[in-house]
């Protein structure tokens, strides 16, 4: 049904332009991000691919290939190797599947499963940096520091684009093929 749909080209779309946006306003908002001692990251795509799991009706769009297809594009598009994203992106949208089993959908059920996505990637990546000693902040500073503003950063996201969002599949998925 997906390759039938408007999605197949809307989807697509969306995810390019998350990866992009996620770039570039890191980029271009970097004193407001990045102002020592706090760290932001901006997480569209994560936002993307959640919103998309909820707002994707009876079409089922292929979530897990698309965040490992947009996991290998931003780490080889911001790092240059094949690094976390690839794995965290499909188990961030594997989270969001079995998390919304045992919730209605509803706004805020939604915010609050990307509440636990948000912490859950973070942290991941912030255990998996101390692993490998590329990181060296203990777990209150991280707390403080990371978590607490990437969480901040992304709920405002979140409430300011979910109606848009939201309104971008409605119409993809009442419009009529011509």
């Amino acid at each position: 049904m997906y390759r039938l749909s408007r999605l197949r080209y809307i989807f697509p779309l969306g995810l390019f332009i998350s990866l992009f946006l996620d770039g570039s306003l890191s980029n271009v908002w970097a004193k407001l991000f990045f102002s020592y001692p706090y760290s932001m990251m901006s997480e569209l795509v994560l936002l993307w691919l959640v919103l998309s799991y909820y707002f994707e009706e009876e079409i089922e769009i292929p979530l897990i290939p698309f965040a490992a297809l947009a996991g290998i594009v931003f780490d080889v598009y911001f790092t240059g190797i094949l690094g976390l994203d690839i794995f965290l992106f499909p188990l961030i949208v594997e989270l969001t599947k079995v998390l919304s089993r045992y919730f209605s959908q509803s706004f805020l059920t939604i915010i609050m499963i990307f509440f636990i996505d948000i912490v859950a990637f973070v942290t991941l990546t912030y255990w998996a940096y101390s692993l490998v000693g590329i990181t060296h902040m203990d777990i209150g500073d991280y707390l403080v520091f990371t978590l607490a503003p990437t969480l901040a950063l992304n709920l405002v996201y979140f409430v300011i684009l979910y109606w848009p969002i939201q309104a971008i599949y409605t119409w993809a998925l009442t419009q009529k093929r011509s």
